[in-house]
């Protein structure tokens, strides 16, 4: 009898491995907002990381092809980005509260989108070739 499962489709699941990755990474990113003030570790690499760290905590709980996480998590980061073009924390009245301004940010730049683009990169490249 032939085997008719879709081994390409999207399942709900917990992987641990991933969530460690996750955790690992948020510490990363927690230590670089508290302790690294320079040029180049805090607004390029956190902006890398971030994009990775989201990859990683989907990834714990769905499981598909790299692409189908990678893509619409670059585009959130693009429209996040975007939204701080818009100004978009003072469109929603948010521009005294610290806590939004970081979420959402307040300043667009396109190197934070060649930074977003290349953690999607890094994590097209580590699951391709994992499979």
């Amino acid at each position: 009898m032939e085997n008719t499962e879709n081994r390409n489709a999207t399942k709900i699941r917990f992987d641990f491995k991933s969530f460690l990755i996750f955790l690992l990474i948020f510490v990363v990113e927690v230590l670089i907002a508290l302790f690294v003030n320079d040029n180049f570790i805090r607004p390029y690499g956190g902006d890398i990381l971030v994009v990775v760290l989201m990859y990683y905590f989907c990834k714990s709980f769905i499981q598909t092809k790299p692409l189908y996480l990678i893509v619409p998590l670059l585009l959130f980061a693009y429209s996040v980005e975007f939204g701080q073009y818009m100004n978009l924390v003072e469109v929603l009245g948010m521009q005294d509260n610290k806590v939004m301004r970081v979420v959402i940010g307040s300043s667009f730049s396109w190197y934070d989108i060649i930074c977003y683009t290349i953690g999607a990169i890094i994590c097209y490249v580590i699951d391709r070739k994992k499979n």
